[in-house]
């Protein structure tokens, strides 16, 4: 499987996350910021395009045979289906409809998490909040691999199948680390998608059901894409926890790359992040940042000194209510 190496722990620190304080300093300097936040008013057709461009798809494979219905679901659903993830963690800051219409932006999260083909948008809301609010916390914030994951996949060519799975880890790691008890949200963003899908099944049989399920899997995987899953919080440098990165395929993830700027302002679009870098240049030109998500995930495979266990981790102390 490849020779182990790199780390054999996470990084412990017994800092606050630094996003709180930039932001403070920032909104003191530049209070203009603050005009930034609120709703997109074009998210909402924007993400409405791209779910009537899956359905249109699913009738266009619904004949293809299996080998183009994998390919089209790589190459093309994939990064829509990637995407439209991406919409949903931007939805889910109420920034579609605002924080006075929370429940109508809940709604859309689940319009746009149909073309994914399982349930999402609902349970990704309640543990993103933690990601935000306790950032590296342990046993809080799930983006942050497990210790069989850090122990496990510690090879190149573990690696390359922890990407691969990297939408199981995502999906399951929740249940294992902070399980919460499934809402009504969620039940309903369940009862929404199995409709929907049998709707599709009914009309055009199992292989868009495929294209659109594979689409996810593939796009959320081993992807170039996917390279933003490791760029936004793998420590690529000491003491580092967050990363941007200014590229091209920002311009269909919704500005993603821009995540130390998102993790300072939760509450501003991402159409509208580069603004934040624009007026406060002086406080991110300066940070690391990324270049190629593609260069991201092979350094991710190929660098013994990265890996699940490259994350800083912190300890939140809690009160009961919490």
């Amino acid at each position: 499987m490849g020779k182990t190496g790199g780390r054999g722990d996470f990084e412990w620190v017994y800092t606050d996350q630094p996003h709180t304080s930039r932001r403070k300093e920032i909104l003191a300097k530049y209070p203009q910021i603050k005009s930034l936040m609120g709703p997109d008013p074009q998210l909402k057709w924007v993400v409405s395009g791209m779910v009537l461009t899956q359905f249109l798809a699913c009738y266009l494979v619904h004949d293809l045979s299996w080998k183009w219905i994998f390919f089209w679901a790589y190459a093309f659903g994939g990064c829509i289906n990637h995407s439209l993830t991406l919409a949903i963690h931007d939805i889910s800051h109420n920034v579609a409809f605002g924080n006075k219409l929370a429940k109508w932006n809940r709604w859309f999260a689940m319009w746009a998490n149909l073309p994914i083909g399982l349930p999402y948008s609902a349970s990704f809301k309640k543990y993103h909040i933690d990601h935000h609010r306790y950032l590296g916390g342990d046993q809080l914030d799930v983006d942050i691999p497990t210790e069989f994951e850090g122990w496990f996949f510690s090879t190149p060519a573990r690696k390359i199948l922890w990407l691969f799975l990297q939408p199981l880890f995502y999906a399951l790691r929740p249940l294992v680390v902070n399980p919460k008890p499934v809402g009504q949200l969620e039940i309903q963003n369940a009862v929404v998608q199995l409709v929907v899908d049998l709707i599709i099944y009914y009309l055009w049989g199992l292989k868009p059901i495929v294209y659109l399920i594979a689409g996810s899997v593939l796009g959320m995987g081993l992807h170039p894409i996917s390279g933003h899953f490791i760029a936004e919080h793998y420590m690529f440098l000491k003491g580092h926890e967050t990363y941007s990165y200014y590229g091209v395929l920002n311009l269909i993830t919704f500005n993603v790359g821009y995540h130390m700027e998102h993790h300072d302002f939760p509450s501003i679009p991402g159409s509208k992040l580069p603004q934040v870098k624009e007026i406060a240049a002086e406080y991110y030109d300066s940070l690391p940042q990324h270049t190629s998500w593609s260069r991201v995930l092979w350094d991710f495979v190929f660098d013994d000194n990265i890996g699940p266990y490259s994350r800083i981790k912190r300890e939140y102390k809690l009160n009961k209510q919490e």
